[in-house]
């Protein structure tokens, strides 16, 4: 069964950090490219960053310097390392190939920053 499962969210303040783990089953998951998404409230999911089977990134420039995606591909893991949090980070966080595929959308992890 194909499933991506989302941990690691959390309230956390200003400045602050978190790191998302995107746990994966599948063989497909090793060697294709994966993204982190994230929407809030009322408005279209967004590609907040991603990654290549071979390690190349994007990410979405309201991020730059601040999130970093990896990938553990013996673990068919995708992480999201988050520093210096701000406010407008705040939303749920899904995992999905890039570009996504409709059915593989999990139940996201919510990260809230505020003080």
């Amino acid at each position: 069964q194909v499933q991506l499962v989302e941990s690691g969210g959390g309230l956390v303040q200003p400045g602050g950090s978190l790191r998302l783990s995107c746990a994966a089953s599948g063989t497909i998951f090793k060697i294709a490219a994966m993204g982190w998404y994230r929407q809030t409230p009322g408005k279209q999911r967004e590609l907040v960053a991603s990654i290549t089977s071979g390690g190349s990134t994007t990410y979405v420039d309201s991020v730059k310097g601040r999130f970093t995606i990896s990938r553990d591909n013996a673990k068919i893991t995708v992480y999201l390392q988050m520093n210096s949090l701000k406010p407008e980070d705040t939303a749920v966080y899904y995992c999905n190939l890039h570009p996504a595929l409709p059915g593989y959308w999990g139940q996201g992890t919510q990260v809230t920053v505020s003080s």
